[in-house]
């Protein structure tokens, strides 16, 4: 593999060289599956859930002993969407690893032959299905389901923001997939999920469905020596440095959120000359550069919130950690109104996944965002 140009990457894995640690959480996850265990993987969003999944899965013998397939459901509204997503997943990579198990694909999954297309350069069937064309998507989900369980090795399903699912149109999806996925003697599935409470609930609540059906792993933070060690070694491996002060600050500014520590020490390499040090003072001009690329983002995102909202976020993005935001006390600082309109501004900016509540108040989700509110 090419050497990034940066090697603080973000949005993407590409190489065990730039993943930092998650070495005990990594062994979890072969320990649950080698053991025929289901797993979920509960965290907030941005802590590196997916990264760990597919590092899980860049190992080579899990690769040589498993089929493995990742779907991720946070852009789903609906079960069909959810089995589209699988059965592409599926088609695409017994395809890119040129295994003959995905010829029998196309003969197994009798509901979706009629979607599928032939390539017009290869010449070969493609999964080119529309939603529309899914017109039974319990059925479709019985046939995939029933072809991993025949394949002639094990398979592994991840699918990400797995809470999804509660927000369906269709009723009792929890319960179908449920039975569904109980039934499977050749699958093990890993879980994952960004809205804390609801996946407790679904996976720890004996009035739910999945209740026991998955050892849970609630992922934290990367310890701060670790993260440390790991960012001086890149900076020295591309003849650049870091100070430990400067690393353990980002950290304290994100609350170690992988996300957000990458995105940070990404700028600061690439403000970095070779053989210069990026050090504290680097980081206000560093955060700025970010926020610049992200304002166009962030202007149409306040465009599309009532009045209220922004006026509600703007009041919590000047905070910080926001406290009693229902109360007299904020409500006149920020002149805010009515409490009952604050609380529902405050549901809808919930809802959206723009605020998100800690155990010290809420906050803005994004950090960044954050700081673009505070400037603002």
């Amino acid at each position: 593999m090419k050497q990034p140009a940066n090697p603080f990457i973000v949005n993407k894995y590409i190489a065990k060289e730039y993943f930092c640690d998650r070495d005990t959480e990594t062994a979890f996850l072969k320990k649950q599956i080698d053991n025929g265990r289901n797993a979920t993987i509960i965290s907030e969003r941005r802590l590196g859930k997916t990264g760990l999944i597919r590092h899980y899965f860049n190992n080579e013998k899990e690769a040589d002993n498993y089929y493995l397939f990742f779907v991720d459901l946070y852009a789903t509204n609906s079960l069909s969407e959810m089995v589209c997503l699988l059965g592409q997943e599926v088609y695409n990579t017994l395809k890119a690893q040129e295994s003959s198990f995905v010829e029998k694909f196309i003969k197994s999954i009798a509901s979706l032959r009629v979607g599928m297309k032939i390539d017009t350069v290869t010449g070969e069937p493609a999964f080119d299905i529309g939603i529309g064309e899914i017109s039974s998507p319990a059925l479709s989900l019985d046939e995939i389901f029933a072809y991993l369980d025949a394949a002639d090795k094990p398979c592994i399903v991840a699918i990400d923001e797995f809470q999804q699912i509660m927000n369906y149109k269709e009723k009792n999806v929890e319960a179908l997939l449920r039975t569904k996925m109980q039934q499977c003697k050749n699958i093990n599935f890993i879980f994952s999920g960004s809205k804390r409470h609801t996946m407790m609930q679904m996976f720890q609540s004996a009035a739910k469905p999945f209740y026991q059906s998955a050892i849970v792993l609630n992922l934290q933070p990367i310890p701060l020596n670790v993260y440390t060690d790991f960012a001086v070694k890149l900076f020295e491996q591309y003849g650049k440095h870091i100070n430990a002060d400067t690393v353990a600050e980002v950290y304290r500014m994100y609350d170690g959120v992988t996300w957000y520590l990458q995105m940070l020490m990404n700028e600061l390499f690439a403000m970095t000359g070779n053989d210069e040090t990026a050090d504290t003072d680097m980081i206000p001009d560093a955060l700025d550069n970010i926020i610049k690329t992200q304002e166009a983002g962030y202007m149409e995102l306040l465009s599309n919130l009532s009045i209220k909202q922004r006026e509600l976020l703007f009041a919590i993005g000047k905070e910080g950690t926001a406290y009693g935001i229902t109360s007299g006390r904020f409500i006149k600082k920020y002149s805010l109104g009515s409490s009952s309109s604050v609380q529902a501004a405050m549901n809808g900016l919930l809802e959206k996944d723009i605020l998100t509540k800690t155990d010290s108040g809420y906050r803005v989700y994004d950090f960044f965002l954050a700081k673009f509110l505070q400037k603002s």
